[in-house]
């Protein structure tokens, strides 16, 4: 792999792999395309990582990112919007990949899906899972090099999932919580970043699909709960009935900036984000995962009360 683009190489996931890229693959040049160039701003410390602005979404821009490369990454993904966003991220998108591919002759693709998918998106529940479905079923059809991960929930030092949790229990006396009994996974995101240099690396990992989650399954509460220990601030979590969950999501919907909870969001764990057992895992691809409970308590425990509140108005 001599030159590869990294879609979504600015957010979470793509921190972390552009690290492991530098660090494992140091010949390797890796193309981030970005709306917005301050977006990557650190990413410019990195070894041989070209920030590129260009809109993934335009056909011209996108085949232009990826001429003359030898791999493309795809880690593009919403968690919230409409139907219509969905399917612009997750549909649509993924089909101009394919077709800008075969337009520049770029035939291997990573593909980072989401663990709970299934094979026919008119039975998931959400939107978001439909359209995340749809999409993977896309470029699984085309005529690429494909490998697909299914991640569960991941869990990192900049994560939105764990630190939103430490931060509302920082400042509230009670957690309200909807969907508390829903089971998932959580997988570190450099164990997920790992697993996709295995796949660039290897050509046996063509035409698989492997589940990415940690050793441990848990319950939405639960996590809630560790993340308020773990950070210093434990609150007692109180479970809501299913219809106040629905009317606490479609109130947090109408706020300002990107929600903390959707009323789509709550649908989708009605599907166990764990691991199914039928395909391979991460100790396919050689990789021990690692543990919710020996990473998370190191980079919880730094948090502060100015920094969650900064993040949050960040989100507006």
């Amino acid at each position: 792999m001599k030159r590869v683009a990294i879609l979504g190489g600015t957010g979470f996931v793509g921190h972390a792999l552009c690290e492991r890229l530098a660090r494992h693959m140091p010949g390797t040049a890796v193309v981030v395309p970005t709306r917005r160039a301050q977006h990557g701003a650190t990413l410019r410390a990195l070894p041989a990582v070209e920030l590129r602005v260009a809109d993934v979404h335009d056909d011209a821009a996108l085949a232009d990112v990826l001429r003359g490369c030898d791999a493309v990454v795809h880690l593009v993904a919403v968690l919230h919007g409409s139907a219509s966003t969905f399917d612009r991220v997750h549909v649509e998108l993924p089909r101009r990949l394919a077709a800008a591919c075969a337009a520049v002759d770029v035939r291997r693709v990573v593909h980072v899906s989401a663990l709970g998918v299934g094979d026919d998106p008119s039975a998931m529940p959400s939107d978001y899972l439909r359209s995340k479905s749809a999409g993977e079923a896309l470029l699984r059809a085309a005529p690429l090099e494909l490998t697909v991960l299914r991640p569960s929930v991941m869990f990192g030092a900049e994560d939105r999932f764990l630190n939103l949790f430490a931060g509302l229990q920082r400042l509230a006396p009670v957690m309200p919580l909807a969907g508390g009994d829903a089971r998932l996974q959580p997988v570190w995101v450099d164990d997920v970043a790992e697993a996709i240099v295995h796949c660039l690396r290897r050509r046996e990992c063509i035409g698989q699909i492997y589940e990415c989650a940690g050793p441990e399954v848990y319950t939405l509460a639960e996590l809630v709960r560790l993340a308020g220990r773990w950070s210093g601030h434990p609150r007692p979590v109180l479970a809501l009935p299913a219809a106040i969950g629905r009317l606490q999501a479609a109130v947090l919907e109408w706020l300002p900036g990107e929600p903390l909870m959707s009323r789509d969001n709550l649908r989708s764990l009605q599907v166990p984000n764990v691991a199914s057992g039928r395909l391979p895992d991460l100790r396919a691809l050689g990789i021990e995962a690692a543990s919710l409970r020996e990473v998370a308590p190191g980079y919880l425990a730094r948090r502060d009360g100015r920094n969650f509140l900064d993040a949050l108005r960040a989100r507006r």
